[in-house]
């Protein structure tokens, strides 16, 4: 179906003819099936064990050795026939160690390419086996994923895997979040919307109506209308660009090999015109021109010490020692989770005069972190402004800058409650100790700075804070997140009492508080002024392209002040998502707080090193444009203060523009050695800027994660 996204839910039922009350009859799916086939991708046919032997051969130095070795086994034979012995093993000790390097050097190669097929293999199995599924008016719970065809009404939930480029067609909660991270390899999870988007010619992370394969649902229920399967799939057409990108490369030649194919070229014709040579210089010891005599026996003996010259010539061990060299090299990287799936790759990596980065989870952690919360002073015009440090989520990674105890300092006490009880994430200890996130990177974030935040508290969970703050407090009803609103709040039960928690973007939250709370536990009225110094605050923020949050809180929750559950008589207004804006009014605003996903530590003197070594560094993202360039100048890729404006792209703006204009623009700055950014990019566009760059005779390393980086 051409752009779903532009379509109303109630067009896509039409265009694909089929009903959200009872789905795809048997006979229609029968006849889609036959039509756009399994909903599966394509398996790239892989190499057979004796093909991988036999590729360890194709190799002009390998197969000088071979004939080497196979013209040092006949002469043995000839010899010891002459003189009427017995063959023995000591006889064969030439070529038979010419054949033992050779096999050692097969074995090697073979060991590594297979491990390599085996876990890129495991790499491709994102799609799920089943799918909820809607047909003749009954649910089907457990259809297999494969045999979805476009039409097929699907339900969703929390954690499952969307089974194919699907037109969310309802939503059953209020809010509906997609990690998209194996697609496009940013954290981030989106939020989807029901509407159509207008722009047909739009990147994969402005389809805020469309969920895509092997991807994940992060958070929400719906019901969603399949609109493409298979390799028509935007994961599909990724698998088909990496497969077109390999045929590509199977006649290409790493630097390595060029200069060992020129080098045994140049030694094949050396050794054959040196042994020509010696052989015709014995030539008068064979054959008498004037009795017109030939001496067989001779002949072969001096054809025996001209290929003896030849074998003594041959450098045997070559090929071994460079492939244990490259073997060597692949355990190395294997250790930082890099697979290498041909051995002379790992060579290729020192010829790189270009480097094509992912952002996200590649120069940075992919682990949110708080960088600053900021509070108003007791005039509430100031700013009191905390510093934090630590990029990971483990909670003893970093600290509050000047010794913060929340448990002393009232305003703070409240900024924790609000970022701990507002919150539906959580961290936990992984199988290898590690601490990682469940459920939104951003509100992690937040529980990893709400231990930062108290002195006293231990214990023996991961987040020990969090677990008394939610002790002290109990959580009654949880308002979703809404795009109109732009917030999520809780009601919380402390002591009795009821109060309502908020946290959102900062722009709709300061809209709606009356008043701010102050350092000595006191609210005041929110003036003009107060408002701007907060506003000035959020710009600060947002200038070092930080994501910033608003928090706030109620007292004043009028019917919902006693709510205790689903059968308090005020529950229906929690019902629908439309009263939520009424009942988060005349807030009382608390404080702000800036995180980022973090560089990594190592990143900018990697940057400093490539520089040194003349290799350019291209970042190639999917996050928007203001994120990508901050964290470029933070790493080095930009100086703070460089004018960037013909050296960051969108991606869509790039791909507008001509071939000739693109290599215009990519190496307008290449003599500076100044890098590129180009951010909102989908995957068939990283492809294309590394097809561009080695049509220009650049040699390319492309790393990141997500499918588009395999």
């Amino acid at each position: 179906m051409e752009a779903p996204w532009t379509k109303t839910v109630d067009q896509v039922q039409t265009n694909l003819e089929v009903s959200l009350e009872t789905g795809l009859t048997k006979d229609e799916v029968k006849k889609r099936q036959e039509a756009y086939g399994f909903n599966e991708l394509e398996k790239e046919e892989g190499t057979s064990f004796w093909e991988l032997v036999l590729e360890q051969f194709d190799d002009p130095l390998v197969k000088i050795l071979l004939v080497a070795a196979v013209v040092s086994a006949l002469i043995v034979i000839n010899e010891t026939l002459e003189l009427g012995e017995s063959f023995s093993l000591a006889h064969f000790v030439e070529p038979g160690v010419i054949l033992l390097i050779l096999i050692l050097n097969a074995i090697v190669g073979v060991w590594q390419e297979s491990n390599a097929e085996k876990s890129l293999e495991a790499l491709k199995e994102m799609q799920p086996d089943t799918a909820r599924t809607l047909r003749n008016g009954m649910w089907e719970n457990d259809l297999p994923a494969r045999e979805l065809v476009p039409g097929d009404i699907v339900e969703l939930s929390v954690g499952d895997k969307i089974p194919a480029d699907c037109r969310l067609a309802e939503l059953k909660t209020t809010t509906v979040r997609v990690e998209q991270m194996a697609l496009t390899g940013e954290s981030v999870t989106i939020m989807k919307q029901i509407e159509p988007i207008p722009q047909k010619e739009c990147e994969i992370q402005s389809k805020l109506n469309m969920l895509f394969s092997g991807t994940a649902m992060a958070n929400g229920h719906c019901l969603a209308i399949v609109t493409e399967t298979g390799m028509k799939t935007e994961i599909g057409k990724i698998q088909e660009q990496i497969q077109e990108a390999a045929k590509a490369r199977e006649d290409e030649k790493t630097p390595l090999k060029q200069k060992l194919d020129d080098f045994s070229d140049m030694l094949q014709y050396l050794i054959g015109a040196v042994c020509l040579l010696v052989w015709l210089i014995n030539f008068r010891m064979f054959v008498d021109i004037q009795q017109m005599t030939f001496d067989y026996k001779k002949c072969i003996y001096y054809f025996q010490i001209a290929v003896a010259l030849a074998v003594a010539a041959i450098p045997e061990g070559l090929p071994t020692v460079i492939t244990m060299c490259l073997a060597l090299g692949t355990r190395k990287m294997a250790k930082r989770n890099s697979i290498v799936r041909k051995l002379p790759a790992v060579e290729t990596l020192g010829c790189t005069t270009v480097i094509c980065s992912d952002k996200t989870g590649t120069l940075t952690t992919n682990q949110m972190s708080v960088k600053c919360i900021s509070l108003l002073n007791t005039d509430g015009s100031s700013k009191r402004n905390f510093n934090v440090s630590g990029s990971t989520y483990n909670p003893n990674d970093g600290e509050i800058e000047g010794s913060v105890d929340a448990s002393k300092d009232p305003v703070m006490n409240q900024m924790a409650r609000i970022m701990s009880l507002c919150n539906e994430s959580t961290v936990e200890l992984n199988d290898n100790y590690q601490h990682e996130h469940r459920g939104a990177p951003t509100e992690a974030a937040l529980k990893v700075v709400v231990e930062k935040m108290f002195q006293d508290i231990d214990g023996d969970h991961v987040l020990p804070a969090n677990e008394a703050l939610a002790k002290e407090s109990v959580r009654v009803a949880v308002l979703e997140f809404s795009r109109d609103r732009k917030s999520m709040s809780v009601i919380a039960n402390r002591g009795g009492v009821n109060e309502l928690l908020v946290k959102g973007a900062p722009e709709s939250i300061i809209e709606r508080c009356t008043e701010v709370l102050l350092p000595n536990n006191k609210t005041v009225r929110m003036t003009p002024q107060i408002k701007a110094a907060i506003l000035a605050g959020v710009d600060g923020m947002a200038s070092k392209a930080w994501r910033v949050l608003a928090c706030a809180y109620s007292n004043n929750l009028g019917a919902l002040a006693t709510y205790d559950g689903p059968n308090h008589d005020s529950h229906k207004l929690l019902t629908s998502p439309d009263n939520f804006a009424q009942i988060e009014s005349n807030l009382t605003y608390v404080g702000l707080v800036g995180m980022l996903d973090p560089p990594r530590d190592e990143v900018k003197q990697s940057m400093v090193d490539c520089q040194n070594a003349g290799i350019r560094v291209i970042v190639i993202t999917g996050d928007n444009k203001l994120t990508a360039e901050a964290i470029a100048r933070e790493i080095g890729v930009f100086g703070p203060d460089e004018d960037i404006s013909d050296k960051s792209f969108l991606g869509i703006e790039f791909g507008r523009y001509s071939r000739e204009q693109q290599i215009d623009l990519l190496y307008k700055h290449a003599a500076e050695g100044s890098g590129i950014v180009f951010s909102r990019s989908e995957p068939k566009f990283k492809q294309d800027i590394v097809k561009l760059l080695k049509e220009n005779g650049e040699v390319v390393a492309m790393t990141g994660d997500g499918a588009s980086f395999t």
